[in-house]
């Protein structure tokens, strides 16, 4: 199994983790403001970009092939990393550090959830057939919806329009995921529940997402931030699912002021 890892920059190691149906190629407007202080490693997960797929597509499975492949790095086998997650990335991030925490030095969890879909007891969340919807559309036109959908979450940002210009050039660089990954994707965020076990991940964590966030609340945030033992909450004002685009100076200065302790 290939994960596909690109390493830029020089410090201590950060491990960016991207969504779903994207690659690593979404964090090119965030890297010139990381480089000059961490060796960023890019990851593109499982099934996406320029990785190959996985034979079993639950959290578990992905969070051990990217942490093997992450391991195997120079500086990181020197240095734990920190590792960033957002959205489904964020969730990858989260089992990593339950499964082989000795391996992370702490964790950056963007725009994550213990749980993506609502429950009878757990009403922070998407509807399940709003992540349908997803997979519906994706499906359809894959390159329209997903420059859609990150329009929507750079808008009314003053870095918005320069970020998704960015992301136009060189998001679709890597083709399209394969359909069956993407419905292998969409149903690990439909089943996955990870809120019985996330109070055992003792790792130093940022919870960081937007306070428009509306496909992960910021009750749901709050509700991680209070459940991990070691974790702090930064709350983007204006910020929707994506505040790495469309807030980078405020979600750079939270990754900064936590990445400096630790």
């Amino acid at each position: 199994m290939s994960v596909h890892i690109e390493s830029v920059g020089r410090g201590p190691p950060l491990v960016l983790l991207h969504g779903w149906a994207m690659h690593s190629g979404v964090w090119l407007p965030l890297l010139p403001r990381l480089v000059e202080r961490y060796r960023v490693h890019c990851v593109d997960l499982p099934g996406h970009g320029y990785s190959a797929p996985l034979a079993r597509y639950d959290v578990a499975a992905l969070a051990g092939a990217v942490a093997a492949a992450v391991s195997a790095l120079p500086d990181v086998g020197r240095t734990a990393p920190v590792v960033l997650g957002w959205s489904l990335g964020g969730l990858v991030a989260l089992e990593w550090g339950r499964i082989l925490p000795a391996g992370v030095r702490a964790l950056a969890l963007t725009a994550a959830s213990p749980c993506f879909v609502q429950r009878p007891d757990w009403p922070h969340a998407m509807a399940p057939v709003t992540l349908a919807q997803f997979g519906d559309e994706f499906a359809a036109s894959y390159r329209r919806t997903l420059l859609r959908f990150l329009t929507l979450q750079v808008q009314g940002s003053e870095h918005g329009h320069a970020a998704l210009a960015s992301l136009r050039t060189h998001l679709f660089d890597r083709g399209e995921p394969e359909r069956e990954t993407l419905r292998a994707a969409l149903a690990l965020l439909a089943t996955t529940d990870m809120r019985a076990v996330v109070s055992t991940i003792e790792i130093p964590a940022l919870v960081v997402g937007g306070d428009r966030d509306t496909l992960v609340p910021s009750a749901a945030l709050r509700w991680l931030a209070a459940a991990l033992p070691r974790a702090r909450l930064a709350l983007v004002p204006g910020a929707a699912h994506a505040p790495f685009l469309s807030h980078p100076h405020a979600f750079v200065a939270a990754l900064d002021r936590f990445s400096d302790e630790f």
